[in-house]
């Protein structure tokens, strides 16, 4: 299994803080979450991160086992 993890505000909507899911290319393993959750996940200030190295193209990642994917959400603050 590859571990999907939720930070900051994509953690409380996604109800959890990390899940485990099939591995594969990015974009099958989002396409079978919920929709609203792959919605949030895929907006444009959304950063992620493939076991703690930044991702700047998602495109042709594919999830093996044992990968981490974590989705940074932009941070505010002052």
């Amino acid at each position: 299994m590859a571990r999907l993890v939720f930070m900051g505000r994509l953690e409380d909507v996604a109800g959890t803080g990390e899940m485990s899911v099939a591995p594969g290319p990015v974009e099958q393993v989002l396409a079978a979450l919920d929709p609203a959750l792959a919605v949030q996940l895929l907006g444009e200030k959304v950063r992620m991160a493939l076991n703690g190295q930044l991702l700047t193209d998602m495109g042709g990642v594919i999830l093996g086992r044992g990968d981490e994917l974590a989705f940074l959400p932009p941070v505010s603050g002052g």
